[in-house]
This record gives structure tokens, sequence and C-alpha cells, in this order.
């Protein structure tokens, strides 16, 4: 899957990153939110992405949505999308799930599967015999080649696993540092789709080590595949940092894996469950090229804003709208009730900090909630030490436990004076023993008892 774009990559002309005229309707639609309080627009959706990753996400909505008119429209959209490729066991899934219900238009095209069948096999046989004859005469870059081609096969078919073995043959011929940059990414595309995210931090970080061959592009997407990795494997405050790295070089190159949309989401979402107020103002607010990506998703903006600005009832309100169309994303669903359950823990913290008291009774319509389910979540992050505080559950009022700095002064007085204390006490006994020369005889009446000790009969 060779690609060359990183090295002859053209000026941004997306509006979201300059006021550039935009000349392109598919630019236009690939500037709608991805996500909103209103039923997703399955179109708009699924023109950010390209390749296989738009097909898997058009699937993964038709399995999770309840809504059967979207449903419907999502394995119609799948549908159309693999016919334009050479995968014929994922056609035949799509063919088989829409059941008939498109009428036979949509149905298993027997012609088409058939006529896919014979030219693959005509030409994985000439890759093979092109592969065989660059192995027979050792030429480097041909092999490199042939193998890559061979990869690219496969995984235009959906074999996955193939597509990966022979990408990662080409290590073994790759003469320059761009080549390990392409045979990197190839492994990481795949790795994605396999869901094996281990591979994708390590050829990440294979990638990372060739600098010279790191175009701003690259950049973006080696920290994209980062962001990823780390939101798999539960490292949300990682997977933040990485998403806020990427650059607006970004744009539409990487809609293979994901959209600058879903920078802004999952980036947006991260930070929120993990940053603290002032990371949240340095490294997300302030951040200029992120606001960019940020100005696609208003929601996710605004969201950050609430939360910044304590208006906490708000940024949850936003949060609760968001979350079917969250729970229809093929790499977040699995994150969105942790990511949410921290968000509104860290309100709950911030909302308690600056005061001495609270009352409860207030704090729960703020959080459009129930005094007692209230009560339950604050008993919970102060047995976790997260909320320094006691409940009067009586009066519902929320005490804070502040330190007695008076007490806390004399404590380190008496510290300090014991530690003195100490000091002097080693310093007088340290003049003592200098001044009786202590050391000098004790030393020599060692050496004389050693001496009579060792000598032998006279």
């Amino acid at each position: 899957m060779e690609n060359d774009d990183y090295t002859n990559s053209s000026p941004m002309v997306d509006d979201i990153y300059s006021n550039c005229e935009i000349d392109d309707a598919e630019k236009v639609q690939n500037h709608r939110p991805i996500i909103s309080s209103d039923q997703i627009d399955i179109d708009a959706y699924a023109s950010l992405y390209s390749g296989r990753t738009k097909i898997i996400r058009l699937l993964f909505i038709a399995e999770r949505c309840e809504n059967p008119n979207l449903q419907i429209e999502a394995l119609r959209m799948a549908y159309d999308e693999i016919k334009k490729g050479e995968d014929v066991q994922l056609f035949k899934e799509v063919a088989q799930k829409i059941n008939g219900r498109l009428g036979e238009n949509y149905g298993v095209d027997f012609g088409w599967i058939e006529g896919i069948e014979r030219r693959a096999e005509q030409r994985k046989e000439k890759l093979e015999n092109e592969l065989n004859a660059y192995r027979t005469n050792l030429i480097k870059e041909s092999i490199r080649m042939g193998y890559n081609d061979y990869g690219d096969f496969f995984y235009a078919h959906g074999q996955l696993g193939d597509a990966f073995k022979n990408y990662i043959r080409t290590r073994d011929y790759c003469t320059t540092a761009k080549h390990i940059v392409n045979m990197c990414l190839n492994a990481i595309l795949v790795s994605i789709e396999l869901g094996q995210f281990t591979h994708v931090t390590s050829y990440t970080s294979k990638a990372e080590q060739t600098p010279e061959a790191l175009e701003p592009i690259v950049v973006a997407k080696l920290r994209c595949a980062a962001g990823l990795a780390n939101l798999e494997t539960k490292k949300y405050k990682l997977a933040a940092r990485k998403f806020l790295e990427v650059g607006p070089e970004l744009a539409n190159h990487f809609s293979e894996v994901i959209a600058p949309q879903d920078v802004a989401t999952y980036g947006g979402l991260c930070a929120l469950a993990t940053f603290d107020r002032s990371e949240l103002k340095s490294k997300v607010i302030d951040n200029l090229n992120y606001r960019n990506f940020l100005e696609l998703v208003p929601e996710i903006r605004e969201l950050i804003n609430d939360f910044y600005t304590s208006r906490y009832a708000s940024c949850l309100e936003y949060l609760e709208n968001l979350k079917v169309n969250l729970l229809l994303d093929i790499h977040l669903h699995d994150h969105v009730e942790t990511l949410y359950k921290e968000i509104r823990h860290k309100a709950l913290i911030q909302y308690t900090l600056p005061f001495v008291s609270v009352d409860l009774n207030m704090m729960a319509d703020a959080f459009k909630t129930s005094v007692s389910g209230l009560q339950k979540e604050l008993e919970a992050l102060i047995t976790n030490t997260q909320i320094q505080a006691r409940i009067d559950s009586h009066n519902k009022i929320l005490y804070a436990r502040h330190a007695d700095q008076r007490s806390a002064t004399f404590q380190r007085a008496l510290h300090t004076g014991a530690g003195f204390d100490r000091d002097v006490r080693s310093m007088l006994l340290r003049a003592n023993i200098i001044k009786h020369n202590f050391n000098h005889k004790q030393s020599s009446k060692e050496t004389t008892h050693g001496l009579f000790r060792n000598r032998g009969p006279i």
C-alpha cells in the first residue's frame, strides 16, 4: 500500500485551517459535525471516511442502532461501497444482513462475485510469479515492492492477516527511511482493523525513530494512531495528549482510519475526563491548532467551555444528548460510560473545591439530580479520598476538611526543633570524642591487643 502523499503534500486549502474559499462540495461535507444531539446524519458521516473503515463503520452503525430506517440505510450504503472493491466475503455478509429488505438490486450478485474471484486468481498468480522472479534475481527493491503489492492484494480482499504478514516482510528489504515509514503505516492500518493495538504502538514507535522521513502529514497520522492505541487500552490521558498534538496537516489524509472530527471528539472527551483545570486551559482551550479541530464539532467545543466555566449542568446535559450517537462510534463505544463517569466525578470535585460548606439541595439542583443520589456519589468520592470532606446527613450539608493551619505550623516548628536538638547533640558528641582523643586510644588498644593475640608461643 505504497503511499507517497507525504512527500508531495499540497498546501492546506480546507477552511477549517485557513480562510481560503472552498471549491469542492465534498470538502463542505467533510466539515459537517460528526456528532450532534440529533439523529446521526449517515450520509455526512460516511463522507468523512474512505476504504474499508467506511464500510466497517457503516456496518457497526447498522448493528448497534435501534432505528430500523437508519439501520437499513447504513446497510445499503455499505453494500454500494463494497461493490467498488473486491472483498467477496464481506459482500456476502452484507447481502445476508439486508435479507431482501432493499429489493432484488441488493441481493447476492453471483455474477459480480464470480468476476471478482476469477480476476483475483489471475492477479494472485501474476504476483506470485513476479515475486519468485525477484527473489531469484535478488533484486532487493523489487522484492520489497513485490511483498508490498501482495499485501495490497490481500488487504483489498479482506484477508487482513495475510496482508499484515506481507507488509511486515518488506522490513528486510527497506533501504531508505521512507521505505521503513511506509511499512510502518501499512502495518498500523491493518493492525487497527484487526484490533491489535499492541502492534499499532510498536510500529508507531518504530516509525518515529526515523525522523528524517517524518513529514508533517506522517507525524499527524502517527499521533492519531498513537491516540487510538492509548484510547483502546484505556490510557485516556495519554490518548488526549496524542490527539491534542495532531497538526492541521492531517486534514482528510488519513480518512482510511480517522477523520479530523474524530480527533476533536476523542481528544476532547479524554481531556475532560483526565485533565485538571489548568491543563484544560493551557492544552485545550488555548491550543490554537486544536481549536481548528474543535470548530468542526461545536458540541465538543461547548462541552469543554461549559466545563471550564463551571456550567456543569449544561455540560452534563450536552453529554447526555450526545451519548446515543457516541455509542455508534466504532472506537469510542466501549469507553463512553467510563469517560462519562470520570467527567461527572471531576465536575463534582471541582464544584466543591472552592467552598468550606456546600448545601446539597443547591448542588443537586445544579447537577439536575436528587439529593439522595448526589449524596451517594459524594460518599463514594470521599471514601476514595477524591474529596476531602464530611457530610452532615441530617442538614444535608457538605463540610470541607481544610487543614488546621495553626496546628500544622506548630507541628512543623516542633519537628524543626527536634531536628535542631538532634544535630546539636551530634556535634557535641563529636567534639568530645575529638577532645579526648577517643578514636586514637581505641585504635591503639585494638592494635596492641591484635599483636599479642596473633603472636605464637615464644
